[in-house]
């Protein structure tokens, strides 16, 4: 992979992983069962998401008038 590749990278799309890896350990840190930790998994991420999504958009509504 060429280095100006990585430069044009935006860093934003490693917070889909990141993520997804902070709530699976933490789901497995709690449940034991596979189909438990996958589900729970999967809706933390969702909310991960949807709150920095939220976020976003409450910042984006303030900088409007700038």
């Amino acid at each position: 992979m060429p280095i100006w590749l990585l430069a044009t990278t935006n860093v934003t799309w490693y917070l889909l992983p990141l993520a997804m890896v902070v709530s699976l350990v933490y789901s497995a840190s709690r449940f034991e069962r596979t189909e438990k930790i996958l589900r729970r998994g999967i809706l933390l991420f969702l909310q991960i998401i949807g709150l920095m999504f939220a976020v976003l958009a409450v910042l984006w509504l303030f900088s409007l008038n700038l």
